[in-house]
């Protein structure tokens, strides 16, 4: 089974920490936040992995190489020029053998615990183009809670019954076809599978954190600090 990580991003966000490598290779808990989504890929049944890359593409060749010690085939789609993630999809899907009935895609920025094989599962069982893995919005503010003018009390970021894409896909044949050269897959392919009635959401209740903000990979590390520690103490 092939993976596709999308390991393009600059993270200016990130910087001073992206000055000398990708996003994807800033460090979580002293280690590359993309080994964790090459480990998780691996887990769910993944054997090759291409990495869509540009900005510093060294720095992910040189710490993956072959991928033989995460147990993997690593190969690497390399872009002269920003394509967008759609054309970066779409060059990297040239590495994908056309025996491979599907794709797993992923954002190199996140960290995600979601076993795919549910996904997968459904993915098939719907005969869907393209399915989307789905996180559940979770307030960034603790939310008031108002009777009338009167505050009955408070909830500290609670969940909101609101879904978004969190940037996993798994991704049919026919799905690379409809991509640009250049440009975003999620501004025309999308919507317009939503239309037809071929894209399809696979709703996760699991951990998922988007890496953007020095913010976001404190609260990433504390996660995982939590989940070493319960994982150490039932070993």
């Amino acid at each position: 089974m092939f993976a596709i990580i999308l390991a393009g991003g600059k993270g200016e966000r990130l910087r001073p920490l992206t000055g000398d490598r990708p996003k994807s290779m800033v460090p979580l808990l002293d280690r590359p936040i993309m080994e964790y989504q090459v480990e998780w890929l691996r887990e769910g049944g993944v054997t090759d992995i291409v990495v869509a890359c540009g900005y510093l593409h060294q720095v992910i060749e040189e710490h993956f190489e072959d991928g033989s010690r995460w147990g993997v085939s690593m190969h690497y789609s390399i872009e002269k020029q920003p394509l967008g993630r759609g054309g970066a999809l779409k060059l990297a899907y040239q590495q994908v053998p056309p025996s491979e009935p599907f794709v797993i895609a992923a954002n190199g920025d996140n960290v995600i615990t979601q076993p795919l094989a549910p996904m997968l599962r459904q993915h098939q069982r719907t005969g869907a183009t393209a399915t989307l893995m789905l996180t559940q919005l979770r307030s960034p503010y603790g939310i008031v809670q108002q009777r009338g003018k009167r505050i009955t009390g408070f909830q500290e970021k609670p969940l909101l019954p609101h879904w978004l894409s969190a940037g996993v896909y798994v991704l049919g044949q026919e799905f690379f076809a409809g991509l640009p050269d250049v440009g975003d897959h999620e501004d025309e392919l999308f919507p317009r599978l939503a239309d037809e009635g071929r894209l399809y959401g696979f709703r996760s209740h699991a951990y998922w954190k988007a890496i953007d903000t020095v913010k976001d990979l404190n609260e990433a590390a504390a996660q995982l600090d939590v989940r070493n520690s319960k994982a150490a103490a039932g070993s």
